[in-house]
């Protein structure tokens, strides 16, 4: 099974910047994606990046341009680094792992972001 810890949430500023990190451990090698979502107050939770074991990453349309996902192999983490935020972007923000294992996603326990206008 892979854990995962989440960090780098907080309260800041329209169009100021947060970096989130989310360190996997467990069966790492399992790990076939991993990737962030959110979840605001009264809205289904969404995709806002991911990113493959090949590398191959995906953004939500609301965030392209804006946030970048990247990972470091050699710490077994994936960060999100979110640039000219917006009051919109105010959720819970949490890291999922996709495994060819059981069971197959992983969730971390959330981290808020806060974006005050």
């Amino acid at each position: 099974q892979v854990q995962l810890a989440e960090s780098g949430g907080g309260l800041v500023q329209a169009g100021g910047s947060l970096r989130l990190s989310c360190a996997a451990s467990g069966s790492i090698f399992s790990i076939v994606a991993m990737g962030w979502y959110r979840q605001a107050p009264g809205k289904q939770r969404e995709l806002v990046a991911d990113i493959t074991s090949g590398g191959t990453i995906n953004y939500s349309n609301s965030v392209k341009g804006r946030f970048t996902i990247s990972r470091d192999n050699a710490k077994n983490t994936v960060y999100l680094q979110m640039n000219s935020l917006k009051p919109e972007d105010t959720a819970v923000y949490y890291c999922a792992a996709d495994s060819s294992w059981y069971p197959p996603r992983s969730w971390g326990q959330g981290t808020q972001v806060t974006v005050s206008s």
